[in-house]
């Protein structure tokens, strides 16, 4: 399995957007950092109220120089439905991840329980934090659809990294 390490180069990114054209981490450029977080699909109501939550906050990311983007293994069909039925309006929702995409992240992978709405496979939970030089900063993975960071929390975090100049953390791993 992958495991992604502070202040190394992380992996190409290029996922079609709902919104239209593509996201592309090469092509973000953004002044301070990119968050990308990785959600599981619209079969999830805890990706739902993570990222309708980010939708409230978005705006103030990008005052701190911050781009946001959100993705998934999701077909186009099914993350048309999430960008429709969520409150996400303000969210770059990226999809088709390839599962080998989605490992080269060090992202986990689920198979579908029997009876359930969720695709034959799909992502765990992840988010990064990525600087424009495409090195990560930080991130955190996850097994299961609980416990994410919270975006208020994170948002209060990187005011005082940005102010601070405060250096990423194990990268002696």
């Amino acid at each position: 399995m992958t495991r992604l390490i502070p202040d190394q180069t992380v992996p190409a990114l290029d996922l079609p957007l709902v919104q239209d054209g593509g996201f592309s981490l090469q092509g973000a450029n953004p002044d301070y950092l990119t968050i990308i977080g990785f959600y599981r699909g619209l079969h999830c109501p805890i990706c739902k109220k993570w990222l309708e939550q980010l939708n409230g906050v978005i705006d103030e990311f990008g005052e701190l120089g911050i781009s946001v983007v959100a993705a998934s293994m999701d077909e186009p069909v099914r993350a048309r439905k999430t960008r429709m039925d969520w409150d996400v309006g303000k969210v770059p929702i990226a999809h088709d991840m390839s599962e080998d995409t989605a490992r080269s992240w060090g992202l986990y992978i689920s198979d579908k329980r029997e009876g359930s709405e969720e695709p034959d496979r799909f992502s765990e939970p992840g988010l990064f934090l990525v600087r424009p030089d495409r090195t990560l900063y930080a991130c955190v993975v996850q097994t299961m659809p609980f416990t994410r960071p919270d975006w208020n929390d994170l948002l209060g975090g990187l005011k005082f990294v940005k102010d601070k100049d405060y250096p990423a953390r194990g990268a002696a791993t």
